[in-house]
């Protein structure tokens, strides 16, 4: 196996709608394998990702604190 010191790039700016897709695909199929699926309101916020108006970071803050506000609940 090769290993490359070049980082991979997934924000918006760096990549295609085709590569979001692929990217996006790849770590379904990861979450899917380890454990249960994403929501399908994670999704739905994976989908913007994939469309370009939301970053990963955005995503995954997002996600946080709809995790935080379930937990009170």
């Amino acid at each position: 196996m090769l290993v490359s010191n070049e980082k991979k790039k997934y924000s918006i700016k760096e990549t295609t709608k085709v590569e979001r897709e692929k990217i996006v695909q790849d770590a379904y199929a990861i979450a899917v394998s380890t454990g249960k699926p994403p929501t399908e309101e994670t999704m739905q916020l994976v989908k913007e990702y994939v469309d370009g108006k939301k970053e990963i970071s955005e995503i995954l803050e997002e996600t946080i604190q709809n995790i935080k506000i379930s937990d009170r609940c």
